[in-house]
Parts: C-alpha cells; structure tokens; sequence
C-alpha cells in the first residue's frame, strides 16, 4: 500500500504542475485532431502487478495514431521472428522526420524502422491475412489484448485520416516498387490508417506498456500476449525511435523506452516494473505531447527510474 501511495503522490504531483502548461498546438493536419480540446489532460500509470493510478482526464478516449505502430511490430513479432523482422523492415533509427519519403531515398527504399510511417506500414502488410479485414481485425484485436477489449475504431477519426493520407499513399507506392511492402499496396496503407484511427484511454495505454513491460503478459486479463523475447526487441525500437526526431535527446534526459503519437498521447515503460501513459493533445514541434513529456520526466525522476543509472 506504501508503494501505490508513493506513485499516486508522484501522479498527482506531476499532474498538478503540468496540467495547465500552454506550450505547443494540436495537430492541424488531420482535422479530427484539431478540434481536441486543448485544455485535456491525463496520466496514468498501470504495475505488473496490475495496479492502476490515475489523475486528469484518465477515462478520455483519445486516438493512438502513431503508438498503434508498437502493437503491429508486437504482432508481427509473433508472426514470424525477430530475425526476420530485421531483414524485411529494419531496427535503425533513420534520423529523419516520422514520414520522410527521404530516409526511404537514402537508404535503398528499405524503411528501417517499423515505428516510422513507411515501416509501420511495411510491418502491417507482413501480418498474417487473407484479406484487408482479416488484416485490420488481427491488428485491431492486438490492441485489444494489450490494452483492453473496449478499444475501438472511430469512424470520424478514420475518416478525416484516410480523406487527408495522400502523403502516406507516395510512401506506400515506393515501399511497393522496392519490395518492402508485402501485400496490396492500397491494402496496407488502408489497414496502418485504420490501426493508428482507434481510441484508447491512458489507462488502456499504460495497460498495454505494462502488458510489454511484464514480458507479454496482460498484468489485467493475465493472458499471456506476446512471446518475453519479443517484448525485447519492442522496448530496443522504442527506445531507438519512439520519439520521433527527439528520441536520442530523450534517451539521454530521461532513459526510459517511449512512444508518442501525435495524438497527444505517450507510453512511458519501466521493464519489469510498470508504464506510465500521459495525454494531452498541444505537440512540440516535432509531434509530443507538451504536458506528456513534462509529467512522464517528472515521474521517473520523482520515482527514479532511468535504464541508464548505474548506481
């Protein structure tokens, strides 16, 4: 009980000094996005031992955009192995922006990474489908077991994206003409819009980190999801490029794997310990959550937590 106390009092505090922050602004190019009220605010923090705590907006559905790439890389993990996953899609960050038609140039057209737009992509089309819906379900139901069965698909949210996805059509065009791209080219950019048009709470988020960060195994439903191994090779890409152009800054002041998406979410994991997930829509310049970054800095340093630490 000392110790859930401890982390609420950590929650809460970061909660209450962040929570009215003005830096940054929504999204402006998905137009659902932009209509987010600003002023939303979440933090969440699930053990594996299945503990939950909570402060803000903890039961506001927002989308995942981006953080849906960790749960196709999960799956295709389980599909095939670490190994081809490597060779097919890639494990290194390629120092460009999230959906750089560039890094794909400069590098062969070979995506590198399977949390970039034309990696996700990539890693969507491997999964294991006879058609464009069996696709989604297997991605959708991914989610679902990570986080919770209450994940869904908005049609708004899916909508306004897939009106506005002409860029990550280019991208998908030349994952094909390269061979990277492993099942109908439309298909794949269909599926990765849908997966990152899902609505997830922080609670649901941080389940799914915490889900990763106990070796695969749901710390809520206690099913086992994903092969410990796995767990590995997502918490690596993470780590390498989970913050967009900022994830080596964030390696160096925070030391702890994350991914962010640009809808203002963030999932924060401590292997073996416990996530922590943060909401809230304003992004810095390269596509963070403002606050998010603000309250997950302030936990792990409260809590002192850092991959890095040595004493």
């Amino acid at each position: 009980m000392r110790e859930i106390t401890k982390l609420q009092s950590a929650v809460d505090k970061a909660y209450q000094n962040f929570r009215h922050d003005n830096g940054g602004a929504n999204a402006d190019y998905i137009p659902f996005l932009a209509q987010i009220d600003s002023q939303l605010c979440a933090l969440s923090i699930v053990t594996v031992q299945g503990d939950v705590i909570t402060a803000g907006d903890a039961q506001y559905r927002f989308a995942l955009e981006s953080i849906s790439k960790v749960c196709t890389l999960a799956l295709a993990l389980e599909d095939y192995d670490a190994n081809t996953i490597q060779e097919k899609i890639g494990a290194t960050p390629t120092g460009l922006p999230f959906n750089s038609v560039m890094a794909l140039e400069l590098h062969g057209e070979k995506p590198l990474s399977p949390l970039v737009n034309a990696g996700a992509m990539s890693a969507a089309s491997i999964i294991k489908a006879q058609s464009i819906e069996e696709r989604w379900q297997r991605i959708l139901a991914i989610q679902q077991k990570l986080g919770s069965k209450d994940i869904y698909l908005s049609d708004e949210l899916n909508q306004s994206e897939q009106t506005t996805n002409f860029h990550n059509r280019g991208i998908a065009w030349l994952l094909y003409s390269a061979g990277y791209l492993y099942c109908d080219t439309m298909e794949a950019c269909d599926v990765y819009t849908r997966q990152c048009s899902t609505l997830v709470t922080t609670v649901e988020l941080a389940t799914m980190g915490a889900t990763i960060a106990s070796g695969g195994k749901n710390p809520i439903t206690q099913e086992q999801v994903l092969k410990p191994d796995n767990c590995t090779r997502i918490l690596a890409e993470m780590t390498m490029e989970g913050m967009y152009d900022s994830s080596g800054d964030w390696a160096y002041t925070v030391g702890l794997p994350s991914k962010s998406g640009v809808g203002g979410g963030i999932l924060t994991i401590i292997p073996g310990v416990m996530a922590i997930a943060a909401f809230s829509p304003p992004l810095d310049t390269v596509g963070n959550s403002v606050r998010g970054q603000k309250m997950i800095t302030s936990v792990a340093k409260e809590l002192d937590y850092n991959l890095y630490k040595c004493i």
